[in-house]
């Protein structure tokens, strides 16, 4: 071989070589660029995911937000609107009360809460009251009743007050006091009742 052949050789060796490490290099490369790529991809999916559920989770608190104040808001309105059936009905309730003060049941009815009155009472000394709106009925109560009976200045709207200050009590069934009691009690169960 030839000095000429042997360098012609040694050329193609060194370029087969070079080609080689060349290709490996550029496969390296290609595969340290793919990993790269691969991780990029899979950290902007992550993040990609990671702003999805916040905006999911924003999009729940603001819905959650608008049911809350629309639930606020309904029932504000429910409430206005159960007072105002409240206060219908309690109207009703002393109209039916003022209509049944114009009936002679009323009257017995009276005499009968006086006889309550006075056993409870017993032996105690008791001061029976009626409202000023049934001054008229004050003596024939007195005689039924067999107990004398005041007229207060203002008007019960029925019914009647009976006191024993020796025990430090007072029975209230004055009507005005007992709707007032009731009314501050009633609430609205929600049920719906069928007849």
């Amino acid at each position: 071989m030839t000095t000429q052949e042997k360098l012609q050789h040694f050329y193609e060796v060194s370029v087969e070589n070079a080609k080689t490490e060349a290709e490996e290099a550029v496969k390296e490369y290609e595969q340290v660029l793919e990993a790269s790529l691969e991780e990029h991809r899979q950290a902007r999916l992550r993040q990609a995911e990671m702003e999805r559920k916040a905006e999911a989770d924003n999009a729940k608190r603001q819905v959650n937000k608008a049911l809350s104040a629309e639930q606020l808001r309904i029932k504000r309105r429910l409430s206005n609107k159960q007072e105002k059936l409240k206060e219908k009905l309690f109207l009703q309730v002393a109209e039916k009360l003022n209509a049944f003060r114009e009936t002679p049941e009323y009257e017995s009815y009276l005499v009968k809460k006086i006889e309550e009155a006075k056993n409870f009472a017993g032996e105690d000394t008791m001061v029976l009251t009626i409202g000023a709106g049934d001054a008229a009925l004050a003596e024939s109560l007195a005689k039924k009743g067999g107990h004398p009976v005041e007229v207060a200045a203002e008007d019960f709207g029925g019914g009647l007050q009976a006191v024993i200050p020796s025990k430090n009590i007072l029975i209230d069934n004055a009507f005005s006091s007992l709707i007032a009691g009731e009314k501050e009690e009633f609430t609205f169960d929600g049920r719906i009742l069928h007849d």
